[in-house]
C-alpha cells in the first residue's frame, strides 16, 4: 500500500490495478487537476484499473472538470463511499447527468469495505474475461 499526494488529494495504491482516492476538503476541481490526477492513474496503475473513491471529505468540480472526470477508458469500475446524503445526491446527479464517451461501472456503499470486495471482484471478472480471451486463442 503506497500513499501518493497530488496537492489536492490522495492517493492509496491497494493493489496494482486498485486505487482509493480521497480528494482534500474544500477543493474545487478543475481541469489541470483532472488532467494530472487522470496521468497519475495512467502511469501508476495496471489498465484495467478500478477505483475506490472515498467522499470522507467534501469537494466539487468546476463544469470543464466535471466534464472529463473519470471520463477514460482505461477504468474499469468506480465504488464510491459516501457518508451523507448530500454526498450521496451529488454523486448520482454527476453520474446521471454528464455525458460519457462509454457508462460508468459505478456503485455506491455506505461503508470502503463493501466498496473494496464489489471492486475487487469486478477486478476479478476482467481477469477472467482476459484468460478466457486468452485461452479461446491458444486453442484457434
Amino acid at each position: 500500500m503506497e500513499l501518493h499526494s497530488l496537492g489536492f488529494a490522495k492517493i492509496v495504491l491497494l493493489a496494482n490495478d486498485i486505487a482509493e482516492v480521497i480528494i482534500d476538503e474544500g477543493v474545487v476541481m478543475n481541469l489541470a487537476m483532472v488532467n494530472k490526477y487522470h496521468e497519475f492513474l495512467i502511469s501508476h496503475l495496471q489498465a484495467p484499473f478500478s477505483l475506490l473513491i472515498n467522499k470522507i471529505n467534501e469537494y466539487s468540480y468546476d463544469f470543464n472538470a466535471q466534464m472529463k472526470i473519470a471520463n477514460i477508458p482505461q477504468i474499469n469500475a468506480m465504488a464510491i463511499v459516501t457518508y451523507t446524503k448530500h454526498a450521496e445526491f451529488t454523486t448520482h446527479l454527476l453520474a446521471d447527468t454528464t455525458y460519457r464517451q462509454s457508462p460508468w461501472n459505478i456503485r455506491m456503499f455506505p461503508q470502503r469495505d463493501m466498496a473494496l470486495d464489489w471492486l475487487e471482484n469486478e477486478q476479478l471478472k476482467v481477469s477472467a474475461a482476459a484468460n478466457n480471451g486468452q485461452l479461446a486463442i491458444k486453442l484457434d
